[in-house]
């Protein structure tokens, strides 16, 4: 199964679970008189919109290069997963002000008891949705996916807070319910921040990690007749890297030995690292003491 059949599968189970549980917390809410039960409810709807958000990118991203595109299209996921961490800080604040607008109010009611079985049905659905969720993204290396799995952690931690603040409230600890909102509101908030500034990281064609680069220099120094390697560049691509090397062979062999050897460190290189989409070596003859 290609990349987008994996992603598209995962996010149609998400938003089909999603629906599902928006509705049992939103009536949960209103029933059992919840106001952090609503807020969480309306958290978990925001959700089928990210995830909607991901098939979009996810399908973008996955289409072949063309004239206009001749590096492929892998750059349009990091744009869709800054829509989506912009949505995360979006309902991170939405979740803290509505919380906040309820202390100063004062007008905080005892929740039903539904309101607390229906935070737990939605800890245990979630954390199983994050874990499903990144594992694929991890798998297929998809940004707008771990975006979307963070979205759905986000909602297990703003229903632990909604959990404690019905439980709190209902043993008489009224106020437990918004303070416990605030404290989930910065924690989404903040991992909105850092898949923002992930996403922007691979728009601006930074170097691949270090443990990437020292295994592209191990599989150039396994190639007979490379001498020397003069110089290497790597740049992140949205989910794929892009290499550009200069090896130096003997200056006395043939063109089309160096040809053949700089084919070989080609090779191997786009076969050996998966996230590789395309390897440029410049050959150059080394140059022997006088």
């Amino acid at each position: 199964m290609d990349n987008y059949k994996l992603g598209f599968k995962v996010s149609v189970i998400t938003i089909i679970i999603n629906v599902v549980l928006s509705a049992i917390k939103i009536f949960a809410g209103i029933i059992g008189k919840s106001n952090a039960m609503l807020a969480d409810g309306v958290h978990t709807l925001s959700d089928v919109l990210t995830t909607f958000v991901v098939l979009l990118g996810l399908k973008v991203s996955s289409k072949e290069a063309d004239e206009n595109h001749p590096y492929g299209h892998e750059k349009y996921e990091p744009i869709f997963a800054k829509l989506l961490s912009i949505l995360l800080l979006l309902t991170g604040v939405y979740i803290g002000y509505e919380s906040v607008k309820v202390l100063i109010s004062g007008n905080i009611k005892t929740p039903g008891l539904i309101a607390l079985v229906a935070a737990l049905v939605s800890i245990v659905s979630k954390e199983a949705m994050y874990w499903y969720t990144v594992k694929t993204a991890k798998k297929i290396k998809s940004l707008a996916l771990e975006a979307d799995a963070w979205h759905h952690r986000s909602d297990v931690l703003s229903s632990i807070g909604t959990f404690v603040g019905v439980l709190g409230a209902r043993m008489g600890v009224k106020v437990l319910d918004p303070i416990a909102g605030i404290v989930v509101s910065i924690f989404v908030v903040k991992v909105g921040v850092e898949l923002y500034l992930k996403a922007t990281r691979e728009l601006v064609d930074e170097a691949a990690d270090d443990e990437t680069i020292e295994k592209i220099k191990s599989l150039i120094s396994s190639v007979k007749g490379v001498e020397e390697i003069k110089d290497l560049k790597t740049r992140v691509f949205g989910n794929k890297i892009f290499v550009d090397i200069e090896i130096a062979v003997n200056g006395s062999i043939s063109v089309k030995e160096g040809h053949d050897i700089a084919e070989e460190v080609h090779d191997i290189i786009e076969n050996s690292i998966e996230s590789v989409k395309h390897c440029m070596v410049h050959v150059e003859p080394k140059k022997t003491q006088d």
